[in-house]
């Protein structure tokens, strides 16, 4: 059984979801206000979010920032916003998928399942741990350590991060990076990956003007250096 938290005013859609998505073992938990979206993903267990970005009280980019702060949860944007710029910040803000309204059920359920496939297995298995000067790769845990403390990374920050690692130097390019990581979907941009290294480099202390784990390789992509 799949529990899922779904952060949305309009109630209709909320219900026709809800019963739609229930013949697929998804069991989905309604809060049409922001306030209490967050106060039930604090107090309950869920596997995913499904976040409006248009709420009453505080727009849903405050609510996605606020639960990346607190969780490591995915997080499916569905908005009838098509702004690029919104679907930009909201991946800057810690969204995992971007699903613009109209769209079929059947789609969600698929993205919804994809997700979290790509959740539990994300950088292909050669060897189980890997270490640099200051990260240590363990991929039977699925978790990257950072002077030791582990990093609170999405699985799309985990995948793109941990291959980087693998490669050891070499240059990896967004394009590469789209098509052999799991948990990032072929229909992602590379101004989306773009977005997720800045997270990364957040995570990490970094500053993007002088890096000391992941640098810029002008008009390709990116390499991880230790």
């Amino acid at each position: 059984m799949t529990n899922v938290l779904m952060i949305e005013d309009d109630l209709e859609l909320a219900e026709i979801l809800t019963e739609y998505l229930e013949q697929f073992d998804i069991t989905i938990t309604i809060a049409d206000d922001p306030y209490l979206g967050l106060s039930t993903l604090d107090t309950k267990k869920f596997d995913l979010v499904i976040l409006d970005l248009t709420l009453p009280g505080l727009d849903g980019l405050e609510v996605c920032k606020e639960i990346r702060k607190r969780h490591t949860i995915p997080i499916i944007i569905s908005s009838a916003r098509t702004d690029i710029t919104d679907k930009v910040t909201a991946l800057e803000n810690g969204a995992d998928d971007y699903l613009p309204k109209p769209y079929n059920p059947r789609e969600l359920q698929a993205r919804i399942m994809s997700l979290l496939r790509r959740q539990k297995g994300v950088v292909p298995t050669e060897q189980s741990v890997q270490k640099t000067k200051d990260l240590i790769l363990n991929e039977d845990q699925m978790i990257i350590l950072l002077h030791g403390k582990e990093l609170h990374l999405t699985a799309a920050e985990y995948g793109i991060l941990g291959y980087l690692m693998k490669k050891e130097g070499g240059v990896v390019s967004r394009e590469e990076l789209i098509y052999n990581i799991e948990a990032i979907s072929e229909e992602t941009t590379n101004k989306s990956i773009d977005v997720i290294i800045g997270r990364i480099r957040q995570k990490l202390g970094e500053n993007p003007k002088e890096p000391t784990y992941i640098h810029a390789v002008r008009g390709v992509g990116y390499k991880f250096l230790q």
